[in-house]
């Protein structure tokens, strides 16, 4: 009888969904951001040479954003093609029913992508995929380049919505920020006004909320834990600071951050991990 997780067709739709929402919801943000900038209030008039600082650092972080995103949907964390027949000894080795294989520490099985995961942090709902060994990287570099990108629009767009916040009471305000469709639906507000306040209030939740993500991962890198071992309180992986940055980045962990292409193979196969122990080993031999 074939693995479960050898036929992917049931997982794909169901994979695919989370991944065409986010899309099309960053479509709408695009596509309001282009009309407060061509029609609406837009960003505050610059320079030649402030205009072009702006226009190259967007380039740069949509460059990485976009390349972080597709690095994380083509790396499968999975155990998919992945020898383990023969290896399944040792502590930490468990046997999955679903995938009817024996898996190796730090590996679960996710009932969204019906596989179990190599190193599994947790299931990622916006793109729809698992976060594990092979795409924790551009995960996190994804985390910190969606923070900065939405961050520039928010700043770019502040002061037009700060001048049209101050020509109206508080009671405005507040609704316009916590209820621009209903402001819109009820006539309150103009079309490119609430096309001003929608994306600068997507924009700083969805920096806040990569913000926070960032922090919390960047907490786990630094302790060398996933998320599944960091809520039950363990740390058998925890080699140090700098150990655990090259065993999830690679050895050119501090330059991965400014370019998702750059070369920095991860030392491990996410089958084997060493322990604190075995790096005093290594050190005092």
């Amino acid at each position: 009888m074939g693995r479960p997780w050898a036929a992917r067709g049931a997982e794909g739709a169901s994979a695919r969904l989370p991944l065409v929402l986010t899309a099309l919801w960053a479509a709408a943000v695009v596509l309001e951001l282009a009309y407060v900038m061509v029609l609406g209030p837009g960003p505050p008039p610059l320079g030649p040479l402030a205009r072009a600082l702006q226009l190259a650092l967007a380039a740069y972080q949509l460059l990485n954003l976009l390349g972080n995103v597709g690095l994380f949907l083509r790396s499968d964390p999975s155990i998919r093609g992945v020898m383990l027949a023969g290896r399944g000894v040792g502590q930490g080795w468990a046997y999955c029913y679903q995938c009817q294989s024996q898996v190796p520490p730090r590996s679960g099985h996710c009932s969204a992508c019906r596989v179990c995961i190599l190193r599994r942090d947790h299931h990622c709902r916006l793109l729809g995929r698992c976060v594990g060994f092979h795409n924790y990287r551009p995960f996190l570099c994804l985390l910190l380049h969606a923070a900065g990108v939405l961050l520039h629009v928010s700043v770019l767009l502040s002061p037009a919505l700060s001048a049209l916040l101050q020509a109206h009471s508080a009671l405005y305000t507040v609704a316009l920020l916590l209820l621009p469709w209903l402001m819109l639906l009820t006539g309150k507000v103009s079309l490119a006004q609430f096309a001003l306040a929608f994306v600068v209030d997507t924009c700083v939740a969805g920096a806040l909320l990569c913000g926070a993500g960032l922090l919390f991962h960047g907490m786990l890198l630094l302790r060398g834990q996933t998320t599944w071992e960091w809520a039950r309180g363990q740390h058998s992986y925890d080699l140090g600071t700098c150990h655990n940055l090259q065993a999830a980045l690679g050895p050119r962990w501090a330059l991965v951050w400014f370019w998702p292409f750059l070369a920095s193979p991860l030392p491990g196969d996410g089958i084997t991990f060493q322990t604190p122990a075995e790096v005093v080993g290594l050190v005092a031999s």
